[in-house]
């Protein structure tokens, strides 16, 4: 064994150790109880990130933990290949996507490779590939079978930097998900949609069979996206128009008589026929056209002002034959409910605001029963209240009754007229998959004059992307490829032409982790016998950016995959983490502007001298930046360290501030490990349990107690800065029974300790940094891989402490501490505080008024 501590060089014979193993390999095997671990899957955009790192980092010290527990560990790693990066850059380049993309896939698999995560590579996937996308294709066109996927013209988001349109949830906020600079179009397009609404309930509902595996937070944002509301659809009529219905939806029908005005969003129908007709203002006209180049989620952003104008026309109320005016407003958009409201300023904040700025009336028809309001007083607040705290009054029949009462009988009363319905609507539409971009799973339908829209043939999948697209075009590369395009109808053999959208990546990262279960299979996505075994996911991770992305679009394909037959569940991960960030000061100059940290010394920009500004701490970024290269770090401190750090400097949900300062810490532990590693590892001989000192007894009792806290924080807590922080303290229990021995020479049952400790210590630290680890191990006498080994386990009572030290308090200040044994019962801890000298002194003249006494932590006395 080397004195000194060499990553590179272990790092580089440890990895090729593993490798010619294949330790990481695994099938299925009904013996042994199965683990799914799954990080997020990364873009290939050439590099990985200290992001990157965190994420696997964390994944990676579960697996070799799980693996130690005996598991049959599945722990895959592949690439979300399709998207705009790779074509942008073969249109910059004029150079073919793929080629691109594989040599961005190489470049990153090396560098995780040089991280020593614990991959099974056999099942390396690329979403890009015809043999990964071929199923995507077969995936649409069974959804098109079970009426899951249709096709229509749609009002859709645009990006222009993208090129493309683009999902609800990827225009949030009203700006691109990518170009969060760039506020998204309104544009009118033929549109391929997954019909998610049909699972919208299901959705939301099993939400519950995920709490205490999910983050709170997590699921929250899903229910608040998913956004389900239960009322009825009202059909107001239209005056001087018989043929005309306004269909609205309220939560609320037991105040509509309260209604004031009807309001349309700007996009309904019958606005754009009045303006046609000339039954329009200028103002009218002129206001649409102002709301149709503002996004929805722009509209309705919180603080945003109400604005409205009035069409000349007029509604009339189904249950009272009031006229009411009907207006249009921002807020109210076509892509929810029915692109009309009723107002009734007097039970809703938002519809009083409105009625306020525009002088309209404001009637109260709910108060509570005990109110003494005159009617016909001015109303200075609505009242919301849909409890039974609330009572209907102005309401012709249905006055008297509590709020509940009145919603179902009036509802009803709907019903039997045949002018309403109860209704249950989303905030959750149906996700629009067209994409406008040429790098992505080509949709597999044909369309022919005579037989209209076609599936493709399953045989003949997958419909393969052409290589030779032009993206330097200022069209569509797949629209302008004639070969592509130009095609036999499959079921009249005539002329026809392929679709040329492809499909929304998300597409692919929606149910990419089955396919890690059998990445070979050529006859079915995979098998379902094969992915009985393995699914579902155990543990997933991944960042808190995609709660609403593809969180919600893969547990809709697995409830989907499920009604198709190929598994048996509907939720497709058990425990979900999402990492924080990991985050570094940014430094700016007034002259260069934004400068890396290697570029300020003691304050000041290296190139000019200027004293720089220097920015929060946030999310690294390339363009401020404030990155740390993961290959710089590895070159200086070792895999093993950059891991170390990553695990240690932070609770895994927390973000991380990077910190040279932090890595070399973590370095210099190693280090301490490997020196106190290196002086005992071949002084073992003789090595016996016996007649154990006080010293050897407090080791051991250190060793055993952090087995058990290290299994229950990384098992139970995924705690795994406070697991590292245990085995440093093990570390300096040893080094300091090690200075025991600097009079005597160590006895048998000494060296029993020692080892003992060391051999527990090796092999914790083999979930957080195994390249060391396994070299420790060898170095202790094993031939065994460590990371196949099997996990220490502790004995309950070697963990037992002797004796405890409890702090004592006289009115909440500390006074001193007493000891005594283990077992002590509280009686016991408060006779010993009392017995002590300083307390007796302490309390000299005082009265005891009360005593507290925490079991086995503290005794306080409270005295006057």
């Amino acid at each position: 064994m080397n004195e000194k501590y060499f990553p590179a060089e272990i790092e580089e014979r440890q990895q090729r150790r593993w490798a010619d193993t294949g330790v990481f390999e695994v099938e299925v095997n009904p013996q042994k109880e199965k683990f799914y671990c799954l990080e997020m899957l990364p873009y290939p955009s050439g590099r990985i990130h200290m992001g990157h790192v965190r994420n696997y980092s964390i994944g990676d010290a579960l697996s070799h933990f799980k693996r130690m527990q005996g598991f049959n560990v599945l722990h895959p790693m592949g690439w979300d290949a399709f998207g705009m990066p790779a074509e942008n850059a073969a249109i910059k380049n004029n150079a073919r996507p793929d080629i691109w993309t594989f040599e961005n896939i190489d470049a990153m698999r090396v560098q995780l490779q040089r991280m020593g995560f614990s991959y099974d590579w056999r099942r390396d996937i690329a979403s890009c590939t015809p043999e990964y996308y071929r199923w995507n294709q077969w995936f649409f066109i069974q959804m098109w079978k079970q009426g899951l996927v249709y096709r229509k013209n749609a009002t859709v988001n645009w990006c222009v930097k993208c090129n493309t349109s683009l999902a609800n949830e990827q225009a949030e906020g009203g700006f691109c998900w990518r170009h969060e600079d760039t506020p998204v179009e309104l544009r009118e397009l033929e549109q391929w949609f997954i019909r998610v609404t049909k699972y919208a309930d299901e959705l939301l509902d099993s939400l519950d069979s995920l709490e205490g595996g999910w983050p709170d937070r997590v699921i929250t944002m899903q229910r608040n996206w998913i956004g389900r509301s239960k009322g009825a659809e009202v059909d107001f009529g239209v005056e001087g128009d018989a043929s005309k219905k306004i269909r609205i939806f309220t939560t609320r029908i037991d105040t509509i008589y309260g209604a004031s005005s009807v309001i349309l969003a700007p996009e309904h129908p019958f606005i754009a026929e009045w303006i046609a007709a000339g039954q329009a203002s200028e103002e009218l006209k002129t206001f649409v056209e102002q709301q149709a180049a503002v996004s929805p989620e722009d509209r309705i952003a919180e603080g945003k002002e109400k604005l409205g104008v009035f069409t000349g026309h007029y509604a009339i109320n189904p249950f009272n034959g009031e006229n009411l005016p009907i207006w249009t407003a921002n807020f109210v958009l076509t892509g929810y409910g029915t692109g009309a409201i009723m107002a009734v300023p007097a039970h809703d904040e938002r519809d009083f605001e409105f009625s306020r700025k525009y002088d309209l009336p404001i009637r109260r028809v709910i108060k509570t029963a005990d109110s003494d309001e005159a009617d016909g007083a001015p109303v200075e607040a609505p009242f919301t209240a849909k409890d039974d705290s609330g009572v209907v009054v102005n309401s012709g029949p249905w006055s008297g009754k509590p709020v509940p009462e009145a919603i179902a009988a009036m509802t009803a009363h709907a019903e039997e007229q045949g002018f309403g319905t109860a209704q249950t609507n989303f905030k959750i539409r149906d996700w629009g998959v067209s994409r406008q971009r040429a790098w992505g799973t080509p949709i597999p339908f044909i369309h022919c004059a005579k037989c209209g829209i076609v599936p493709v043939p399953e045989e003949q999948l997958p419909v393969v992307l052409p290589v030779d697209l032009n993206f330097a075009s200022a069209g569509a590369p797949l629209a302008e490829h004639e070969p592509f395009v130009n095609v036999t109808c499959p079921t009249c053999g005539g002329t026809a032409r392929r679709d040329t959208d492809t499909m929304d990546t998300f597409v692919d990262s929606s149910w990419y982790y089955f396919r890690y279960t059998d990445p070979k299979n050529d006859q079915l996505p995979f098998d379902p016998k094969v992915a009985a075994y393995w699914t579902p996911v155990e543990q997933y991770i991944g960042g808190i950016e995609h709660a609403v992305l593809h969180l919600i679009y893969t547990r809709l394909w697995t409830k989907i995959m499920r009604d198709l037959g190929l598994i048996t569940f509907g939720e497709p991960v058990k425990k979900l983490l999402t990492q924080g960030m990991v985050c570094l000061a940014s430094y700016r100059c007034e002259e260069h502007d934004w400068l890396y940290p290697v570029e300020v010394i003691d304050g000041k920009c290296k190139f000019c001298g200027r004293t720089v500004t220097v920015g929060r701490i946030e999310k690294m970024s390339k363009s401020k930046k404030n990155t740390v290269d993961p290959d710089e770090m590895i070159k200086i401190y070792g895999a093993d360290t950059v891991r170390l750090f990553m695990m240690f400097a932070a609770p895994p949900e927390k973000d991380l501030e990077w910190s040279e300062a932090g890595a070399e810490g973590a370095a210099r532990f190693l280090n301490r490990v490997w020196r106190i590693i290196h002086k005992w590892h071949d002084k073992f001989d003789g090595a016996a349990a016996g007649e154990f000192s006080d010293a050897a007894r407090a080791l051991r009792r250190k060793t055993h107690q952090t087995i058990k806290r290290v299994t229950t924080d990384i098992g139970e807590r995924m705690n795994f800065n406070t697991a590292v922080a245990a085995l440093m303290e093990l570390t300096n229990e040893i080094y300091a029974f090690d200075n025991t021995l600097k009079e005597r020479a160590p006895v048998a049952a000494d060296k029993f300790a020692v080892k003992e400790a060391m051999e527990a210590l090796a092999k914790m630290l083999a979930p957080f940094t195994p390249h060391i680890a396994e070299e420790l191990w060898a170095h202790l006498g094993h031939d065994e891989i460590v990371v196949g080994a099997a996990w220490p386990v502790f004995e309950a009572e070697l963990a037992k402490e002797e004796e405890l030290e409890i702090p004592v308090q006289l009115n909440g200040k500390r006074v001193v501490s007493v000891f005594v044994p283990a077992e002590a019962t509280d009686e016991e801890l408060k006779a010993a505080a009392l017995a002590d000298a300083k307390v007796q002194a302490k309390l000299e003249g005082k009265q005891i008024v009360k005593t507290i006494v925490v079991p086995k932590r503290l005794v306080n006395l409270v005295a006057k």
